[in-house]
């Protein structure tokens, strides 16, 4: 909220944001605040601000030329990742990482050039965006880029032991993506605020560029990762074969040195990290792209601070789900490797039913959370925020993923009787988790959009400053709590967004680090055949971990607000 005062004698205006407020402040006279218009003195203050994002009308060709090029280079970037994984002859992931070799090197020679020359003009950056690249994105991006530089170390050590028989691109593509992780990192750590007025065009056509660049990054990552993950049970083939004979040929080629299975193993556990990183780099180079010509009028900021100390029961409750989970997946991961039918068959027993306690756990929670906010109202917030946007349309839309493998295989385990303790239980994780994201979704939109609270204590101080209206408000003013102690409601909030946090990270962590019992459980399998159950699986589900993640960041970010 802005308030302004236009003469001494004029009342201020405000706009409370609880029910509580509304009617002590029923007798207030509300006069709309005169217009502020931008200045270029007011982009180059230090300190914290809110903005008021204005948007110039585009011309229709301004963004088209950008659009163009980041479909075409998606399509084929889709195209090569897909026929160089499943057609090992006509086209090789050599091909494929000659391409990315490509779109690595364009894209950083654009970033130079931003960095150089586009940044450094006057009036080229007047504005800053502050609600683009918080810190703790910025934080996320820079450990993911490091556990990406570490996957990428491996790769090069194991790739050098078969130079002597195979394609020294395989060494080169990793070396090429590790100098483009520090200077990408680099550029969006400095430049992700930025609200470019000059070289639009080409800024727009280099961030689109750049987005695309890093989604086909990780399309790449996830079909190397869901193909390592796989195996044709009913063949007894293993998919990871194939592209192990994409990778080193056809005709046998040992490695030069013994350390070659240790590295190659241990990047393939780095590629979780390496897939969030690539996502969180093109949300905000997209953040960037829509800042393009931007003009941001300053105001007073209000900061988000993070407090821990009056939030108990949800961090400790999260914690032991965590590690609850974490030893339930790793002996998922022991014993569904295993011949003896009787064991895998416990390992898919024990994992169904963690599974299912903490997603009904968390359905519960978000339910009490929902009902907090039925009981605590605020006003929406209505200033036009790009970074806001995103954020919920990447949550719907990533939750789909999830949604796709859950209704498959509950229309399939329904089909076929649903007879037995596993099909049982699969039938009721698939309910509880369409349950869970659906509520979940609806928590964190709201929360997103309730003002925050840091707000709404700024304006009741407002009105206590206000001389005028000191005597008549003080009373009901005093109601109102101003202080950094929360209410009761605001901890239970706190207390559901820190267990839903750590909750969202138990889930991330076992299907990214491989946890596939969509094809240990073969239900399903049997209902769709094979190839349709691969592809229904292989798509949904990095939707599905992603999901996982981003609902992690957005529900920090609710934290905060409340």
């Amino acid at each position: 909220m802005i308030f302004c005062r236009k003469m001494p004698n004029v009342v201020m205006t405000a706009h409370p944001s609880n029910g509580g407020t509304v009617t002590q402040v029923d007798s207030i006279h509300h006069l709309p605040s005169p217009p502020h218009p931008p200045t270029v003195d007011g982009a180059s203050e230090s300190g914290h601000h809110t903005e008021v994002v204005k948007e110039r009308t585009p011309q229709g060709g301004e963004w088209l030329l950008s659009g163009i090029i980041c479909i075409n280079i998606l399509m084929l970037g889709c195209a090569l990742v897909s026929s160089s994984a499943f057609n090992v002859v006509a086209i090789t992931p050599v091909h494929r990482q000659i391409f990315l070799i490509t779109l690595l090197v364009l894209t950083m020679l654009w970033m130079l050039f931003y960095m150089v020359v586009t940044s450094r003009k006057d009036h080229a950056v007047l504005f800053k965006d502050r609600h683009a690249g918080p810190v703790w994105l910025k934080a996320g991006l820079v450990l993911f880029g490091l556990l990406s530089f570490l996957m990428d170390i491996f790769k090069i050590a194991t790739y050098v032991g078969y130079l002597h028989c195979d394609s020294p691109v395989k060494v080169a593509y990793p070396v090429v993506q590790a100098v483009f992780l520090f200077f990408q990192t680099y550029f969006l750590w400095f430049h992700s605020r930025d609200c470019v007025q000059l070289h639009t065009n080409l800024t727009r056509c280099g961030l689109t560029l750049t987005l695309s660049t890093n989604l086909v990054v990780w399309m790449a990552a996830v079909t190397e990762e869901s193909i390592h993950q796989t195996e044709i049970t009913h063949l007894n083939i293993s998919v990871s074969h194939k592209l192990y004979r994409a990778n080193y040929g056809a005709k046998m080629c040992t490695c030069s040195h013994m350390a070659c299975e240790t590295f190659k193993e241990a990047f393939y556990y780095l590629y979780p990290f390496n897939i969030e990183y690539s996502l969180f780099a093109s949300a905000m180079t997209y953040i960037m792209w829509k800042n393009v010509g931007r003009i941001v009028e300053h105001h007073k900021h209000y900061k988000f601070n993070f407090y821990v100390k009056d939030v108990f029961v949800g961090p400790v409750a999260g914690l032991l789900l965590v590690v609850a989970g974490l030893v339930t997946f790793v002996l998922y991961k022991i014993n569904i490797l295993k011949e003896d039918k009787e064991k895998r068959n416990k390992a898919l027993l024990i994992h169904f039913i963690m599974n299912i306690v903490i997603v009904s756990l968390m359905s519960l929670s978000t339910m009490i959370g929902c009902i907090i906010y039925r009981l605590d109202r605020r006003e929406y917030v209505s200033d036009k925020n790009p970074t806001r946007s995103l954020d919920v349309g990447l949550l719907v839309a990533s939750s789909l993923g999830q949604f796709i493998i859950s209704y498959f295989s509950l229309v399939a385990t329904v089909a076929m009787g649903a007879q037995g303790y596993l099909n049982v239980l699969n039938l009721a994780w698939a309910v509880v988790m369409v349950v869970e994201i659906g509520l979940q979704n609806y928590f964190i939109i709201e929360g997103l959009h309730r003002e925050p609270i840091n707000v709404m204590q700024a304006n009741a101080r407002a009105f206590q400053d206000h001389t005028e209206m000191a005597n008549d408000v003080e009373g009901q003013i005093s109601r109102f709590s101003i202080s950094k102690k929360p209410s009761w409601k605001r901890r239970v909030l706190r207390e559901v967004c820190a267990f839903l946090l750590l909750a969202n990270i138990i889930l991330w962590i076992m299907p990214a680090f491989g946890a596939r019992p969509q094809f240990d459980h073969s239900a399903e399998i049997y209902f769709y055949n094979y190839t349709m159950w691969n592809a229904i699986v292989n798509i949904g589900l990095p939707f599905g971990i992603f999901y996982r993640m981003h609902a992690v960041a957005s529900l920090f970010e609710v934290y905060l607000r409340d």
